[in-house]
């Protein structure tokens, strides 16, 4: 059982905290994290490419030139895909690019990916982080006396003033333990749980029986 130090908005020691071992505590599987990071970023995909087939270009309503007696190679339309200004064959279709993957299969990827940040030293508990007023310069302020770069930081609820403050500073980006998701833990370096997060990301394993 994983017992880490909790730190102020001005890292200043402020107590510990006691992060469960079933969640915190998972050995990594690459072939896991890597089938969900790609169904997370396939289901990303809008799929709405298309090309036009002959059904769908028009003109070449005419035979080019008769069949025979011209020398050229027989045509009936100037829209055949061997033409300039013809159809595409076997072009991008609109389609769908999602695939399924098992819901203790996401939650056991989950996981891995916090505890991944766990093992590397990368998991911090801040207890809460108070701005004055929604400003950006207040919360570079405090990602600075955080050493935070690239990280992902977890709100126990949607705050109005961290997310206008922060959405401005590349590299920081503020979610909720609801929206919390594989790719976004293993697409940022540092992961930080305000002290009230950390129940309900606990919680949402309990919910699911993973």
């Amino acid at each position: 059982m994983a017992t880490i130090t909790v730190f102020d908005q001005n890292k200043t020691e402020a107590g510990q905290v006691t992060l469960a071992p079933e969640v915190f505590e998972v050995e990594a599987r690459p072939e896991i994290l890597n089938l969900v990071v790609r169904a997370q970023m396939a289901a990303k995909r809008a799929g709405t490419h298309q090309t036009k087939t002959r059904a769908f270009v028009s003109g070449g309503g005419n035979k080019p030139w008769k069949q025979k007696g011209t020398g050229r190679a027989r045509s009936g339309s100037n829209r055949s895909p061997i033409w300039r200004g013809g159809a595409i064959v076997f072009g991008p279709q609109p389609r769908d690019y999602s695939f399924k993957v098992n819901s203790k299969v996401r939650a056991l990827a989950l996981k891995m990916a916090l505890s991944s940040r766990l093992a590397a030293d990368n998991l911090m508990v801040v207890k809460a982080i108070e701005l004055p007023e929604a400003k950006t310069k207040h919360f570079a302020k405090v990602a600075g006396a955080l050493g935070l770069s690239k990280a992902l930081i977890v709100a126990p609820e949607e705050n109005e003033t961290l997310t206008r403050s922060a959405r401005n500073i590349p590299g920081l980006t503020l979610t909720t333990p609801d929206r919390l998701s594989v790719l976004e833990v293993l697409r940022h370096k540092q992961l930080v749980l305000l002290e009230g997060a950390v129940s309900p990301v606990q919680a949402r394993f309990e919910k699911k029986g993973a």
